[in-house]
């Protein structure tokens, strides 16, 4: 199986994708022809011997072609800056008068955009009290304004637990809240810990009751 090459940034900052080909020293870019794009359809950058031949809007004065090894640099980089792209290579060799295009490379890769969340506001809520010795609560742990879709988990006296986790988001583009519901009855103290990972990254808030 072809390894499939990924990307990883977070929002705001400055990231490369690779590209299958490297310019030798002994040629430049005005050998070539180079197209980015994305989903296959949408062109982010082309360069034609040397010149740059499209651009697109949204990614206005946000793209660089690094003129060697033909990385793609976004900065900086959006949530919808996330998918996959290509990068196009043609080697163009100058006949007489014409120019004959030889397809060098033609590969994707992904990019991974993260978007951190909030830390995670845990907060309690006593529903009823059953005698002196117990009480029941609502817990609920929430986290905001985080890309992609996170998973919550929770500790509760060094016990794995469940939240009953909603998530809102205005499309699979669009920034992630996610708020994790859980009932005790409490007759003793509680550590309880609530975590929110996403990309490799995790957040967590820990709560005493």
């Amino acid at each position: 199986a072809v390894e499939k090459k990924v990307a990883k940034g977070k929002v705001g900052e400055k990231v490369g994708l690779p590209c299958c080909h490297e310019i030798p020293s002994v040629e430049s870019l005005r050998n070539y022809r180079v197209y980015w794009q994305k989903n296959t359809t949408e062109v982010v950058l082309a360069y034609a011997e040397g010149k740059k031949i499209s651009e697109n809007e949204r990614y206005d004065n946000r793209t660089e072609l690094n003129s060697r090894n033909l990385t793609l640099w976004i900065s900086p980089v959006e949530i919808l800056d996330n998918g996959p792209y290509q990068c196009v290579v043609q080697h163009l060799k100058f006949a007489q008068n014409s120019v004959v295009p030889r397809i060098v490379c033609d590969e994707s890769v992904t990019l991974f955009v993260t978007a951190d969340f909030s830390e995670p506001s845990i907060t309690t809520e006593v529903v009823r009290t059953s005698s002196c010795e117990s009480y029941e609560v609502v817990v609920r742990c929430s986290s905001h304004g985080g890309f992609p879709k996170p998973k919550i988990s929770g500790v509760l006296n060094n016990v794995s637990m469940v939240w009953n986790a909603t998530w809102v988001s205005e499309s699979s583009i669009s920034p992630y809240n996610v708020t994790g519901n859980l009932w005790l009855n409490v007759t003793e103290d509680i550590s309880l810990t609530c975590s929110i990972e996403y990309n490799g990254f995790a957040k967590s808030t820990s709560l005493l009751l």
